[in-house]
């Protein structure tokens, strides 16, 4: 089985969701049949390089209503068992975490790519960190495991670039317009972070019943993030 992960690294659902899935995943009775890919996807892609702190990119993005509404999602990670300091956080462009991620998946399985994925989300909500800054995803990189020189290296380049890129490209032509979306086997959706027991019954649904899932079917349910 086949599952896919579309998320933005800014997302505080997507960080919930994850933890949850990973529940999920720890009760299935074959979990080396299952692998699990992280893919791209921007909520701002014009969100500067240059941090600023979250709680205020929130109010001035959305009003005190969507500050508000994204703060109580530390409560929920919590009971997840994650930390968020949101008055630390920074919100940052995300794109060169994204290629922090991909090359993880290559050169190390899914495993590495899961490492990397969650450090930069911790890295995110829960350190304060940068996740734009070079030497901050190099660290990030070299603690999942990975050759720091060649991340260096590449991040000092556009190497990836198009990669992403195109990842992205390839979600929005799907209709993916929210996140986190889960797709298992390309053959089924689900928006937003659900409970560990609904990606459970995706997960017996799926290997019972595939069924297409419907065009744009990524849209604006709670528990998630749009752009």
């Amino acid at each position: 089985m086949k599952i896919e992960i579309v998320s933005d690294i800014s997302c505080p659902w997507c960080f919930v969701a994850k933890a949850r899935l990973r529940r999920a995943l720890a009760e299935v009775s074959h979990p080396d049949a299952i692998t699990v890919e992280y893919l791209p996807f921007q909520l701002n892609p014009a969100m500067p390089t240059t941090p600023q702190p979250l709680l205020e990119y929130w109010l001035a993005r959305g009003g005190p209503r969507f500050r508000d509404d994204h703060v109580r999602v530390a409560d929920i990670a919590a009971a997840e068992g994650l930390t968020m300091r949101l008055d630390k956080a920074l919100a940052v462009n995300t794109f060169d975490g994204h290629r922090l991620i991909r090359p993880a998946g290559h050169d190390g399985g899914p495993a590495a790519q899961a490492a990397v994925d969650g450090a930069l989300e911790r890295a995110y909500f829960t350190d304060g960190g940068n996740i734009a800054d070079p030497h901050t995803l190099t660290a990030i990189a070299v603690q999942a495991g990975l050759d720091g020189d060649r991340v260096a290296a590449a991040l000092a380049t556009d190497l990836g670039a198009a990669e992403v890129q195109a990842a992205i490209a390839r979600t929005r032509h799907a209709g993916i317009r929210a996140v986190p979306t889960l797709l298992v086997d390309d053959h089924y959706a689900l928006v937003g972070a659900r409970t560990a027991g609904d990606y459970a019954a995706l997960f017996a649904q799926a290997s019972l019943e595939p069924t297409p899932r419907a065009p744009g079917a990524a849209c604006h349910l709670d528990g998630g993030c749009t752009d």
